[in-house]
């Protein structure tokens, strides 16, 4: 929460509640201005704190190779996932966001996450979720409720420089991983 600014919701007590997020605002949080992009998601490969994703991860990782992880293989502070973005569509809306940490249930499900033959998620947890998204990626997909325990979503890897303009793009996330 410290480095989003706050919770990513409605703070009650001493919790932090999901709210509903609408067209209206952009999907963005009503109870505070986020330093980073609400547009958020997790993904299965944690290639930092998870041991096998890590050692694998220059191996598995497409992008691995480009000249800006140049020098990272071997360095476990600086991730690979980490603010890359991903185009989903559900409901017949898409939708971009960036990664921001990793799960649900799994982290180092590389089948599913850069597999080219359509794995289904290794996680048998939470409906076999193979992504966790934030409250402005549930609202602007449209999901049937809060949680979205029951939406479907098809999504892929995309280049930053192919993100059209959107309420995705009015802050884009640079911070590097917090340990």
């Amino acid at each position: 929460m410290d480095g989003y600014g706050g919770c990513d919701g409605v703070r009650t007590a001493d919790d932090c509640q999901t709210e509903v997020r609408t067209a209206a605002t952009d999907y963005f949080p009503t109870h505070l201005t986020p330093l980073e992009n609400p547009f958020y998601l997790d993904l299965p490969f944690d290639d930092l704190n998870d041991a096998q994703a890590f050692a694998t991860r220059e191996q598995v990782v497409p992008w691995a190779g480009q000249s800006a992880y140049a020098g990272s293989a071997g360095d476990n502070t600086v991730s690979l996932m980490k603010n890359r973005w991903v185009r989903i569509r559900s409901n017949g809306h898409t939708c971009y966001g960036q990664i921001e940490d990793a799960g649900p249930g799994q982290y180092h499900d590389a089948a599913y996450v850069f597999g080219s033959d359509d794995a289904r998620p290794a996680n048998k947890k939470f409906n076999g979720a193979g992504m966790d998204v934030s409250p402005a990626l549930n609202g602007c997909l449209r999901f049937s409720d809060i949680n979205g325990e029951n939406d479907t979503v098809d999504w892929q890897f995309v280049e930053a420089e192919d993100v059209p303009p959107g309420p995705w793009t009015k802050i884009v996330t640079t911070s590097a991983v917090r340990h």
